[in-house]
């Protein structure tokens, strides 16, 4: 049997990708012929007959743009909420701020909170600091260090890396152990998410004009901190619960905190290794150390006549009363 194959192009001009090849047998096994038939190309988009008025597709589908909303910022977050009231309404969802609070914190979820994951976004990453609210004269600079997780409220506070053999105990007088280890022990803080920064401010007893000196802090507080009513109208206010002086030149000015529950953790071990991140004794550029329960500051100083630490804490009123914010300050004399 013979057969033939003809190419037709469509039109009777070639063009590319429009060519089309067909077959038609005759019944009884007689002669292929080519089909005179032309064939149209379907100008049809995929894309359009997808997106039709019937398609099945729904844009306003809330399981993939709360999906979506997981690889968002909370600039992007807000952008995506003002498009419309659907975007509004599932973008102002808590599951929503609260996924995207915990991811960039790096935190894990506290039991409970007491404001909005939204407000509770906001207060962490506007670019507030303690210092914005208060003693603004005397700030110079700050570096945001990262949030930490305090799953218990005894808390160790140091202005040493190397601990002593010895550690603080509930009973003790602050006061006393500060002075003689230079650490202290806290059994009232509160819970949950706390966000840590290094501060660099003027000294507080000199004149701001005049005064060269500067002062270390690591400024720590709670999450909710700056949403609470009693910050805001400062009826909450730092007080001092003890001092140490080193009347001799200090090689550096250090300021950690640690969740005694997990202070023998690998991750708590690795704040106290000073070897591993402080860098050289003639890099004065302040470091700083974080892990999921503990915090810590670091600058090597040059030689100096010594050093003045400073341990302050803001405590809550009424029924809760817990330390809500730690500062650990150094000053050279």
């Amino acid at each position: 049997m013979r057969s033939e194959v003809r190419k037709e192009s469509m039109g009777g001009q070639q063009s590319r990708g429009a060519q089309t090849t067909e077959l038609k047998e005759t019944r009884g096994g007689g002669e292929i012929q080519p089909s005179s038939k032309r064939h149209r190309i379907c100008r049809c988009s995929p894309r359009s007959a997808f997106l039709a008025r019937h398609s099945c597709f729904n844009w306003y589908e809330e399981d993939v743009w709360t999906e979506v909303a997981k690889y968002l910022d909370g600039s992007d977050l807000v952008r995506l909420g003002l498009t419309n009231r659907w975007f509004h309404r599932l973008i102002n969802e808590e599951s929503v701020w609260k996924y995207a609070c915990l991811r960039d914190l790096h935190v894990p979820p506290p039991l409970r909170v007491s404001f909005p994951w939204k407000q509770l976004y906001a207060s962490a990453f506007d670019g507030s600091h303690s210092y914005s609210f208060r003693h603004k004269e005397k700030h110079i600079d700050r570096m945001r260090i990262g949030a930490f997780f305090l799953e218990s409220p005894v808390v160790l506070l140091s202005e040493t890396l190397t601990l002593p053999k010895r550690l603080p105990r509930p009973h003790d007088d602050r006061a006393k152990t500060i002075q003689c280890t230079g650490t202290c022990l806290l059994t009232d803080a509160r819970t949950g998410i706390w966000i840590a920064d290094l501060q660099l401010v003027r000294c507080p007893v000199c004149n701001l004009n005049t005064c060269e000196g500067t002062m270390q802090v690591l400024d720590a507080r709670h999450a909710e901190l700056f949403l609470e009513q009693g910050y805001k109208d400062g009826s909450w206010d730092y007080e001092d619960i003890g001092s140490s002086r080193i009347e001799k030149s200090a090689g550096a000015a250090t300021g950690a905190i640690f969740d005694v529950k997990h202070l023998l953790e690998p991750s708590t071990v690795g704040v106290m290794d000073a070897k591993a991140w402080v860098g050289q004794q003639d890099d004065w550029q302040p470091k700083a150390r974080l892990s999921i329960h503990a915090v810590a500051v670091n600058t090597n100083l040059q030689a100096n006549e010594g050093l003045q630490v400073r341990f302050q804490t803001m405590t809550s009123s009424g029924t809760d009363q817990k330390v809500v914010s730690i500062r650990i300050s150094q000053q050279l004399i």
